[in-house]
């Protein structure tokens, strides 16, 4: 992978719907070899695939928590079934399996602190083997994978 490589891997990180033409353009090549690398870049598995990003408030997920949870033991059902529970919710953007403690952290999407209160008791706390959770809010996003609507601050 060259520098020419990366630099089409930074426009289409932030730019996924740009013409080819237009990308081309953007780091210096004509339209075909641009086309190629592009292709290549897809069937190398470097790009992986593209995707829309969504206002999550139009979803009902604005209200982002980071949950540490830890299981009462660690044997192979537990796990199994604490995963697939878990990868099962909608809420639920992203759950990581950690070494040490905790044992996951899980990003969790929601409409406002009473839509996680429910998520919390209803279905995380229900799920067997669940020990001990602990929820963190963010005060403020600096930077994020996942698009946020701007807002203003007073600052």
């Amino acid at each position: 992978m060259d520098s020419v490589d990366r630099a089409i891997i930074e426009v289409l990180r932030t730019e996924g719907r740009i013409s080819n033409a237009a990308l081309a353009q953007r780091v210096g090549l004509t339209p075909g070899p641009c086309l190629r690398r592009v292709q290549r870049l897809e069937a190398d598995g470097v790009i992986l695939g593209y995707a829309a990003q969504i206002n999550p408030a139009i979803l009902g997920q604005s209200f982002e928590v980071g949950v540490s949870i830890e299981l009462k033991q660690g044997d192979q059902e537990t796990v199994e079934r604490f995963e697939s529970t878990m990868a099962g919710f909608e809420e639920v953007l992203e759950l990581l399996r950690l070494f040490g403690t905790p044992d996951y952290y899980a990003r969790v999407a929601v409409a406002d602190l009473n839509a996680y209160e429910r998520f919390l008791t209803k279905k995380l706390l229900t799920i067997p083997g669940v020990s001990e959770t602990n929820s963190a809010f963010p005060m403020k996003i600096i930077k994020s994978a996942r698009p946020h609507p701007q807002t203003s601050s007073d600052d």
